[in-house]
């Protein structure tokens, strides 16, 4: 076999049926897409139209809600608050507020208040002010010798 005689095997590629090439073709004058009308003209893609039909969004049953004014708090691990105090990047000898958990970089923004959570291993003596707290964090913070103190919520603007 030589470069020259190399084909697709019979039956494996297919000429694309060419539109609007005159009557003859029985693709010709308006090419398949009837006369007038949107769907006539060029540019146009009428999406989740199903001809009348009740579309499929339509459907399907609508589930859930999403509260308006719900509250997002910053998420704090006590794993990594130890490995903040650690480093050194946080004081223990002064309260740990919010504030200072936003200066050392550990909390990037305090959105409605940061909420602390007990993931990690926790052993330092801390005083913590935070906007909300677990219970297992609680627990965590003071069999470790500090305290953690749940501030209100600061009011929505």
């Amino acid at each position: 076999m030589k470069l020259h005689e190399l084909r697709d095997n019979p039956g494996a590629s297919k000429k694309a049926k060419r539109v609007g090439r005159g009557p003859g073709s029985g693709k010709g004058k308006t090419a398949g897409r009837g006369i007038k009308g949107q769907k006539s003209r060029s540019g146009v893609a009428i999406n989740g139209y199903e001809g009348g039909q009740m579309p499929l969004y339509q459907r399907l049953p609508k589930r859930g809600f999403n509260k308006p004014n719900r509250k997002k708090f910053a998420v704090v691990n006590l794993g990594i608050l130890a490995k903040f105090i650690e480093a050194g990047k946080i004081d223990v000898k002064k309260p740990i507020t919010e504030d200072v958990l936003v200066e050392s970089g550990l909390v990037r923004r305090k959105l409605d208040g940061v909420r602390v959570l007990a993931k990690g291993e926790f052993a330092a003596k801390v005083d913590l002010q935070v906007t909300g707290a677990s219970a297992s964090a609680r627990d965590a913070v003071e069999k470790a010798g500090g305290s953690l103190t749940v501030t209100a919520a600061p009011a929505a603007e």
